[in-house]
């Protein structure tokens, strides 16, 4: 089955790869990889995923310019121009083994509708994903057990 790499941003986690470096994060055999535009690379073993959680993230893009601008715009046009300067992102959060069982964790930044695309191809790839509904559903069986004794 082929994967299609991703355009990230490693915010932190991968051991050898610097804070918010841009690279593709794809899933090659067994492993799940990430490689920096400059060429420097990681992996990590799929099957020692343990937890993958979706987030999204809302930033507001244009820098010094867009703000000027909206300084700049009469009669409250700033917070209209507010309204196109956010951009959305996915933000995935892996939890993972390393080869001495030590837990790590790792936060990649995807654009938007990228964070369930990867989680897919992880779950068809073997990753070992624990899902919150699932913890949330084992607690309260193992509540309503307690609570029948």
């Amino acid at each position: 089955m082929a994967y299609s790499a991703l355009h990230v941003t490693h915010v932190l986690g991968f051991e050898g790869i610097s804070n918010n470096a841009n690279g593709d994060l794809s899933i090659q055999a067994d492993n799940l990889r990430f490689q920096k535009n400059n060429g420097s690379s990681a992996r990590v073993p799929i099957g020692s995923i343990q937890e993958l959680s979706l987030g999204e993230e809302d930033k507001q893009v244009g820098g010094v310019p867009m703000t000027l601008a909206k300084a700049a715009a009469p009669y409250g046009g700033g917070r209209v121009i507010s309204l196109f300067s956010h951009k959305k992102y996915d933000t995935v959060t892996l939890g993972y083994l390393d080869s001495n069982g030590g837990f790590h964790g790792a936060i990649f930044q995807l654009n938007n509708g990228q964070g369930e695309v990867l989680k897919s191809e992880l779950e068809a790839a073997g990753a070992h994903i624990t899902r919150p509904e699932d913890e949330k559903t084992k607690r309260s069986t193992q509540e309503t057990k307690n609570e029948v004794k």
